[in-house]
């Protein structure tokens, strides 16, 4: 089985440029346009029109021009003006071939473009949305960030785009904006970081909103690997799997906010090898990070702002289960929707929506099979027995298809010391299974 992270990996693509004028923008006299956005694994997930078909989109701060991939017969998308390129991101493999389309139609509500260059990725393997469990059709940034000041309200789950002519920033003692660098349509913030102690270096960094890990180093003469770490699969790349090490820094500071005990990966240097250019950064920053703070993208005026949410005081944590689940298709389950005496059983039904039947009744239901799609060595599922492939059926007694994926897999990840019990499927055998959440590290000295 291939496997697809759960966390999915900063993608740096460098394709050639057409010089195809093309801008989003507000209907005239429209100062800004406020949307509701999905908030899946640290990701922003979108609704967006593409030539009149909706389609999800993550918000890929990291991402030059709108990629497409995983379209299928479902996802009719008629494309413009298209040509055969190649492509090259992170991960082991040889560029890819790909579809460039000129002259398309986007739109988010009121934001319209009306000539839009994108890419199409024909790979299958570049699918997210079995590890998000939503549909994913694709990746949109830089096109929607240069042309807007960007609010994102990770708390409220909203993102407001305004026109950079009209706005004005209010005064907030509890905001701080930062310099904002924008270099070949790609984001950078000046941070500090201490590895294991208190001393603290400069570092220049990626803001990647399509990462959903907290922080990505790469190795040099300054920044090492802590001691303590473990070796993992770190997410799925353009050209193939990233692996590298995870671990813990004992802080990361943006101006004057400090994340204390947090989470880092360092990606193989094989993964990133094949990359000419990495922006002379040190990193970069994703979802984790972000979403403990309200930002503000201001890429015209080149400024960052952050104010902490409600998130801000999360610790970071690792899996304490070990375990990464995805969809893996569709299955049926058989369930009697009436007791023994003919009342259906009301879970999922408002207070009162009660029906009485005369006889018990058996339903069948086609509904998403989730596996373990990823499970690490040495963690409380692995020692337990878990095995990758295994299909999961329940969670502390709970029949797991009445649940999202990412409730699942908080069912899984609540609180050190707590047990959890585990009913999975392997070779038409059901099994059982118990473990103790335990975490991964003891903060950093």
């Amino acid at each position: 089985m291939k496997r697809l992270g759960s966390y999915i990996a900063i993608l740096v693509f460098f394709i050639p440029f057409f010089g195809v004028a093309q801008s989003f923008s507000l209907p005239k006299g429209q100062k800004h346009q406020k949307i509701k956005f999905q908030l899946i694994n640290n990701l922003i997930v979108l609704p967006i029109e593409v030539n009149g078909t909706e389609l999800t989109f993550i918000l890929d701060s990291g991402v030059r021009k709108p990629i497409l991939f995983s379209l299928n017969d479902q996802d009719p998308v008629q494309l413009n003006s298209v040509s055969e390129i190649s492509i090259r991101g992170l991960g082991e493999g040889d560029p890819i071939k790909a579809l460039s389309s000129k002259g398309n139609s986007f739109k988010l509500k009121n934001i319209e473009n009306e000539n839009q260059l994108l890419y199409v990725v024909l790979d299958r393997n570049m699918n997210f949305s079995p590890s998000l469990g939503i549909p994913i059709h694709g990746i949109i940034g830089y096109d929607l960030f240069k042309n807007f000041v960007v609010a994102i309200n990770y708390a409220s789950k909203t993102i407001k785009f305004h026109s950079p002519e009209t706005y004005k920033y209010r005064k907030d003692r509890k905001a701080e904006s930062l310099p904002l660098t924008v270099r070949n349509s790609k984001a950078y913030v000046e941070g500090q970081l201490a590895l294991n102690s208190k001393t603290k270096m400069p570092v220049r960094l990626l803001v990647d909103t399509g990462s959903s890990d907290a922080i990505w180093l790469f190795e040099d003469e300054l920044i090492d690997v802590p001691e303590k770490h473990y070796d993992d699969f770190l997410g799925e790349g353009l050209n193939g799997s990233i692996f590298g090490k995870r671990t813990k820094v004992s802080q990361i500071n943006l101006g004057s906010f400090a994340l204390k005990d947090a989470k880092a990966a360092f990606p193989d240097k094989q993964s990133y090898s094949s990359i000419v250019n990495l922006g002379n950064r040190n990193g970069s920053i994703g979802g984790e990070v972000l979403k403990r703070f309200n930002i503000i993208f201001d890429y015209p005026n080149e400024k960052m702002t952050f104010k902490k949410n409600s998130n801000f005081s999360i610790p970071f944590h690792y899996n304490l289960s070990g375990i990464t689940l995805q969809h893996n298709g569709l299955r049926y389950v058989a369930e009697s929707i009436g007791n023994g005496r003919g009342v259906v059983n009301t879970e999922g039904r408002k207070f009162g929506d009660v029906e009485i039947i005369l006889e018990n009744r058996t339903k069948m239901s086609l509904v998403p099979e989730i596996v373990v799609s990823g499970i690490r060595v040495g963690s409380p599922a692995h020692d337990a027995g878990l095995r990758e492939g295994d299909v999961v059926l329940s969670v502390n007694g709970k029949k797991i298809h009445h649940y999202k994926l990412q409730e699942v897999m908080q069912m899984l990840d609540r609180k050190e010391g707590k047990k959890v019990k585990v009913m999975i499927e392997r070779a038409n055998n059901d099994l059982k299974f118990s473990f103790t959440l335990k975490k991964m590290f003891q903060p950093a000295p």
